[in-house]
């Protein structure tokens, strides 16, 4: 499995996120808009009906540190006035089955605590009920599977995780979250902010869930539970990056300082639970997934901010479905390498090896 770590300087899961990590086989991550925007929709919503037909939700804007700009937020015991009205906006539902359950074409909620959370009330949740963040869940993760359906992944290009992905909410007593390839489930924890209130950290693990359905069994080394923390970090950025100019919504914090408000509870402000552009390069490796991950982001930040987000993200998630479950950095680099040439030739793969080789990845030059 992996896990987020959220802990310390460097939040890893060996396979996953940073917290105590327990030995399990997981991969981890471990403005105001209002409430008014029912028209808001995000994604590419492959095959979806009209957004003004569609259920609809109150939900954060990716987080509300994030949308706020407010580095001073705090989880207050999950109090509904912590966190200011603007924080929330109202967006649909999409690719829900018939029925008063989340579950969808590309999500459901699989278990919860408490009551669960039903399509038709979802406008009145707040992050004091438990419903919020299984709301969130199912939101953030279709979101998801609709952005790499958006760059062609299940149509053009193989399916990326492209099934409904269940969730577990607050099914985990800690302060962590963590894909299982056991079950092929994601469960998100719960203490300081509950876990499913940050969008970037319920993509984050979803990003575990994408490279083990590219590739069974991905992470089986450092090197690649390193690069598996790093996807996940990139492309919760990305889809929420993605959401924001799609909804116009704010963004008042760092683009590259991961899940802002998952971490007010255990980081100095400015919160992130990692950065995805950081200076580290292969010389810096110490053995710890998390923090190792953070040379892998930066190359794909740096492939990013080269070629657009769109083209980019053809290429780094085309590229997986090329990678051993055991990869190194050097194997994964030149892979991308190739996929970038492959897919749009000389000038893309110069811009892919530039990326790889200022990390100082071995073999790359």
């Amino acid at each position: 499995m992996s896990r987020r770590t959220p802990r310390g300087p460097n939040f890893a899961a060996t396979a996953a996120v940073a917290l105590p990590l327990v030995a399990l086989t997981l991969v981890a991550l471990t403005g105001p808009a209002s409430a008014s925007g029912s028209g808001s929709r995000s994604g590419s919503g492959s095959g979806s009906a009209p957004t003004a037909a569609l259920p609809q939700a109150r939900i954060f804007m990716v987080n509300p540190v994030q949308s706020s700009g407010d580095q001073t937020l705090a989880d207050a015991k999950d109090a509904a006035d912590a966190v200011p009205a603007s924080a929330y906006t109202t967006a649909a539902l999409r690719n829900l089955d018939a029925g008063d359950r989340l579950s969808g074409r590309w999500a459901y909620v699989r278990s919860d605590t408490g009551a669960s959370a039903k399509p038709a009330d979802a406008t009145v949740y707040n992050r004091t009920d438990d419903q919020f963040e299984q709301v969130m869940a199912y939101f953030w993760v279709n979101e998801a599977q609709e952005y790499l359906q958006g760059l062609g992944f299940g149509t053009e290009l193989p399916g990326a995780n492209d099934r409904a992905q269940p969730v577990r909410i607050n099914q985990w007593g800690a302060d962590n979250s963590f894909f299982s390839d056991k079950k092929t489930e994601i469960r998100f924890g719960k203490g300081g902010v509950d876990d499913a209130e940050d969008a970037e950290v319920i993509v984050h693990e979803y990003g575990h869930a994408v490279h083990n359905a590219q590739v069974p069994g991905f992470g089986t080394s450092s090197e690649a539970g390193a690069i598996g923390e790093a996807f996940g970090d990139y492309l919760a950025v990305e889809v929420g990056a993605h959401a924001d100019a799609a909804n116009g919504w704010p963004r008042r914090a760092d683009l590259a300082c991961v899940a802002d408000w998952d971490a007010a509870s255990y980081s100095d402000a400015p919160h992130c639970l990692r950065r995805i552009d950081g200076n580290k390069v292969y010389a810096d490796l110490e053995g710890e997934v998390h923090a190792d991950g953070e040379i892998w982001s930066r190359a794909l930040f740096d492939i990013r901010n080269a070629l657009g987000a769109r083209t980019a993200d053809r290429i780094i998630v085309n590229a997986q479905f090329g990678f051993a479950p055991d990869t190194s950095f050097k194997d994964a680099a030149l892979t991308t390498v190739s996929t970038a040439q492959r897919m749009y030739g000389a000038s893309a793969a110069d811009a892919v090896r530039a990326a790889f080789k200022a990390r100082q990845i071995p073999g790359i030059r």
